[in-house]
């Protein structure tokens, strides 16, 4: 008893909690729902979007608190992986007919810090090796490339590129993609070649963003520096390779009272090259009064010979955005 009241006496002597809270992670069983959603509201019919098909895609939903916020994504046939910007994984495997099965949530093993607050798991970029099923996942605040086991098993390691170290806190490896040669690119969401480095004005400079090519995983070859350059008021949300080694980049832009629009873009494959300055070309447009949200995801796969673009949406878990994973075809003429 003696030993109850002194402890009761600590408890009540020590003050709460007062910091942030602890980040919200998925629990198990997953549980999730969808809603189909046309590409345009006012128009379910349509289909054609610039150099886009578009093929279904459906809102999803969960009662899981920790749901929600997906910055990366990952096709394998059937299987959708998704990385929240917090650490949190949902996987499944979902048809023709859009219903989700075999639903798991999961979390990141380990990353950055101790994982107690979302800075610490700040994961806005993926990308998976479709022969081992390794993945790469960037970082920001921390600017770090870290490598799992298949499924997020375990984490094998990770690095802090010297060529990272002073990108934005908030606007660092918002991109990672494995090309199909072996090589990765990514791209920072807001850091400017330096001015030492541009040969341009300060205007054209403002429109720049580092990116960085590694010949092969990330944790064992140095990377080499090239710029892309974004379209005005936009930033690089994420990107994606094709089959010839073409770069598919999603570019984002925030207006307010609260309204995102982003574009997809395309830099052909022989552009992506160190030293180089490359410029996409636009493919696609989403914007008000289409469908239109926070799209940070991008993904590629292939059915027959159609090669098909997948978006996913981080909603920032509130209440006026939506998870949408759409579907397009991409129709390269």
């Amino acid at each position: 008893m003696r030993i109850l009241l002194s402890c009761l006496l600590l408890l009540a002597c020590i003050p709460g909690w007062s910091g942030e809270a602890r980040l919200g992670l998925l629990e198990q069983p997953g549980q999730m729902d969808v809603r189909r959603v046309a590409l345009d509201p006012h128009d379910p019919s349509r289909r054609t979007l610039g150099a886009l098909t578009y093929l279904g895609g459906v809102a999803l939903t969960s009662r899981d608190p920790a749901f929600g916020g997906f910055s990366s994504l990952t096709v394998t046939g059937d299987r959708f992986t998704l990385l929240s910007d917090g650490g949190n994984v949902v996987q499944f495997a979902m048809g023709g007919d859009w219903r989700p099965h075999g639903i798991h949530f999961a979390n990141l093993p380990a990353g950055p810090g101790i994982g107690w607050q979302k800075w610490d798991r700040d994961s806005e970029s993926m990308a998976v090796d479709p022969r081992t099923g390794a993945l790469w996942v960037g970082f920001e605040r921390y600017n770090q490339i870290w490598r799992y086991a298949p499924g997020f098993a375990r984490a094998e390691g990770f690095v802090a590129p010297r060529a990272m170290k002073r990108w934005p806190i908030n606007g660092g490896p918002e991109s990672l993609a494995r090309m199909p040669d072996g090589r990765f690119v990514t791209i920072s969401e807001e850091a400017k070649i330096r001015r030492t480095l541009w040969r341009g004005g300060e205007a054209s400079r403002k429109t720049t963003r580092q990116g960085l090519i590694f010949a092969g995983d990330p944790l064992r070859h140095r990377p080499r520096l090239f710029a892309y350059r974004v379209s005005p008021d936009y930033d690089v949300a994420d990107a994606a390779a094709l089959p010839d080694g073409a770069l598919i980049v999603v570019e984002r832009r925030f207006r307010l009272p609260f309204r995102f629009s982003n574009r997809i873009m395309l830099v052909p494959a022989e552009r992506i090259a160190p030293g180089r300055v490359v410029r996409g070309h636009l493919l696609a447009e989403l914007d008000a009064p289409l469908i239109h949200d926070n799209f940070e995801g991008v993904a590629v796969t292939q059915e027959g010979e159609a090669t098909i673009l997948w978006l996913v949406s981080d909603d920032n878990q509130l209440p006026i955005e939506r998870s949408y994973l759409l579907k397009f075809r991409l129709d390269r003429r």
